[in-house]
């Protein structure tokens, strides 16, 4: 009976290492990038146990480990997009000006299932959704992608927006009556209001707070970049969300808005359409994130849409301009951030070639998806290809230091050590 006892045992530990080996993957390409210096380095052979990178170039190859050869590619960690709307779908048709009320929190869930693979696919393995339609649709999917059920990005969901009554993220231009929201969908106003609204966002799961500091291009008004919230309130959303270990994410196109969320704390600035060098050197004094969302500059509305929206969309263009290329000159934190929803999600791609034509380097474009997004999150296991890090890698046709624009066209896309995207043969 011992000896029985003994084989069943020294059994199952033979089936566990047979197991723990067939974990073990190698990816090797021509070279790999090296973000944090912006270097190319050859050639590249990265060791993952698990979803965890274990080395890079180690000295021999472990026997039994899987190895994945993607040739001449070169090797990038997984990009990170800061500003997406995965469950939102603001560029199809003219349905967006009433899906709030034509749709269901289901529906955003379920076009979060197509977009987030779609993000994912084009090499984006990490993304902060910048706000949803009630009923946390964003953090359901987050969800339903952490216990393997769909196949996503990691997402940072931010739920519900916070808006003043009648603001840019509330629900404005249906009937009284219609649709109406309250601090638990996220439209606050004042002290009380606004603690109960973050209170009950930090109950149900988000990851990120979303305040709206100005007026917007997608909603009633005639001013985008008016301040909406007080600089009081601003404080308050910003206090009471680091109470709950949340980070705050601002909407902000107007230079009042903007300063004002920079002095209340906030973590970033969305959009920034309209800087001034007076606001870039208090967001460098604080260590706030610019998020540009710069390729929407570069296309056109639907046909469908508002003449109010393409009135201001075209008064805040040149303005846009401007404060990127000051905030690239003036070296502020810059993360990026790409929008999707507003535009197709898989357009996110086209962000880097946006800010690399208007001036900013190849090394800085992918930095800004990389190590500065990371930091933006307050992670440190991702942003890099190194020891330690979680294997969400992609691979590229040739260095993207010296094109941006391959990145366009990401052939391979692994997910914590999971190959989402293999090339096509």
């Amino acid at each position: 009976m011992k000896k029985l006892i003994i084989s069943i045992i020294f059994l199952q530990q033979l089936i566990l290492s047979h197991a723990h080996a067939a974990q073990l993957k190698v990816i090797k390409a021509k070279s790999y990038v090296d973000v944090a210096s912006g270097k190319l380095i050859s050639p590249a052979v990265i060791l993952i146990e698990d979803e965890i990178i274990q080395a890079i170039n180690p000295k021999s190859i472990p026997a039994g480990a899987k190895v994945i050869d993607v040739g001449d590619h070169v090797l990038l960690p997984g990009v990170m997009d800061m500003h997406t709307h995965l469950t939102s779908d603001f560029y199809t048709g003219d349905h967006w000006t009433t899906a709030a009320v034509r749709e269901t929190t289901a529906d955003w869930a379920l076009h979060g299932v197509k977009f987030g693979r779609q993000m994912l696919e084009a090499g984006f393995t990490t993304v902060r959704d910048a706000g949803a339609f009630p009923g946390f649709p964003d953090v359901a999917l987050m969800n339903a992608i952490e216990r393997g059920d769909i196949i996503g990005p990691r997402m940072i969901p931010a739920g519900h927006y916070i808006s003043i009554t009648g603001g840019h993220c509330d629900v404005t231009g249906f009937a009284p009556g219609i649709m109406e929201l309250g601090p638990k969908q996220g439209v606050a106003d004042g002290k009380a209001e606004l603690l109960k609204a973050i209170r009950y966002q930090a109950k149900h799961g988000v990851k990120v707070i979303k305040v709206c500091a100005t007026a917007g291009v997608f909603s009633k008004g005639d001013s985008p970049g008016a301040q909406q919230y007080s600089d009081e309130e601003l404080k308050i959303i910003v206090d009471e969300s680091a109470r709950h270990g949340l980070k705050v994410m601002a909407h902000a196109h107007g230079s009042e808005g903007i300063m004002a969320a920079v002095k209340a704390g906030v973590a970033s600035i969305e959009h920034g359409s309209m800087l001034t060098p007076e606001i870039i050197d208090e967001m460098k004094k604080r260590g706030t994130y610019y998020i540009p969302t710069i390729y929407i500059n570069n296309i056109s509305l639907p046909p469908e849409t508002p003449a109010w929206t393409v009135k201001k969309n075209e008064f805040l263009k040149p303005h846009i301009e401007n404060s990127f290329v000051i905030a690239v000159d003036k070296g502020v934190n810059i993360a990026l951030g790409s929008d999707a929803g507003v535009m197709p999600h898989n357009d996110a791609r086209l962000e880097f070639f946006a800010m690399v034509s208007r001036g900013m380097s190849e090394s800085q474009a992918l930095q800004s998806a990389t190590i500065n997004a990371a930091n933006l999150l307050g992670v440190s296991d991702r942003g890099q290809l190194k020891k330690g890090m979680l294997a969400d890698i992609i691979a590229v046709e040739s260095n993207p230091l010296e094109n941006i624009r391959v990145m366009e066209n990401v052939s391979f896309v692994m997910k914590g050590g999971d190959v989402i995207k293999s090339i096509s043969k």
